[in-house]
C-alpha cells in the first residue's frame, strides 16, 4: 500500500479491559469510560468523539436510545454521517455518566472543565497518553476505531451481514478503506479453505 502510514494497533479484548480499568483511577472515570467505549464499541475518530453530542444518542423523552445518529458535521463532512446501533456496554456507559450531569441535547458528551468539550487534537493526545502509560506500543486514538472495525468483519456473516454492512458503520466512501483497516489472521484463513 503505497503512500499509507502505519497503521494504529488493533487492541485485544485484555488490553481493552487494561485501559478501562486504568481510568478508574483518574479524575473524570465515567467521561473517561464512554471516549473509550465510543472508540471502541461505534468505532468514532477522535473529531466525531470531541463532536459528538447527547441529542445524537438520546430518544425524543431525552433517554439515552438504540443508536448513535452520527451527523456529517459530526464527522468528515458530506457523507461521514450514519447511524450506529449503540453496543450494550456503550450505552451503559453512557447512561451513567448522563445521570452523573445535567445535560441538553446541544452538549456535547466529552466535555472538559475550561470549555465547551473537548477538539479533536485533545481526543488524539488523551489517547496517546493513555496508551502509552499502558505501554501499549502502536496504539492510538485510531487503535480503538480499527479494533472496531477488524472486530465487525470477523462477526459481520455470523450476524448474516457483508462488509458492505461493516463499511457503512465505519463510514467509510470506499470498500476498499473498509479492508484496509481489517486485520487479517492466518489460522482463520486455513480453517477457511478446509471448509471448502
Amino acid at each position: 500500500m503505497a503512500g499509507q502510514g502505519k497503521q494504529a494497533k488493533v487492541l485485544t479484548d485484555a488490553q481493552v479491559r487494561r485501559a478501562l480499568s486504568e481510568i478508574e483511577h483518574r479524575r473524570y472515570p465515567l467521561r473517561d469510560r464512554v471516549m473509550i467505549q465510543l472508540s471502541v464499541r461505534a468505532g468514532l475518530r477522535a473529531k466525531e468523539i470531541a463532536m459528538a453530542k447527547w441529542g445524537m444518542v438520546t430518544d425524543a423523552d431525552g433517554e439515552v436510545g438504540d443508536a448513535l445518529d452520527l451527523t456529517n458535521k459530526a464527522s468528515k463532512g458530506r457523507n461521514g454521517g450514519r447511524t450506529i446501533p449503540l453496543h450494550r456496554e456503550l450505552r451503559a456507559a453512557l447512561m451513567t455518566l448522563k445521570a452523573t450531569r445535567n445535560v441538553d441535547a446541544d452538549d456535547r458528551i466529552i466535555f472538559s472543565e475550561r470549555t465547551i468539550g473537548m477538539s479533536a487534537l485533545a481526543v488524539s493526545v488523551w489517547f496517546h497518553r493513555l496508551y502509552g502509560s499502558l505501554n501499549l506500543k502502536g496504539a492510538s486514538s485510531h487503535s480503538g476505531r480499527r479494533t472496531f472495525v477488524t472486530r465487525l468483519a470477523k462477526k459481520a456473516v455470523e450476524a448474516g451481514g457483508s462488509l458492505r454492512d461493516v463499511q457503512q458503520l465505519a463510514g467509510h466512501a470506499s470498500l476498499q478503506t473498509t479492508q484496509r483497516y481489517i486485520e487479517g489472521n492466518s489460522d482463520a484463513k486455513k480453517r477457511m479453505i478446509d471448509l471448502l
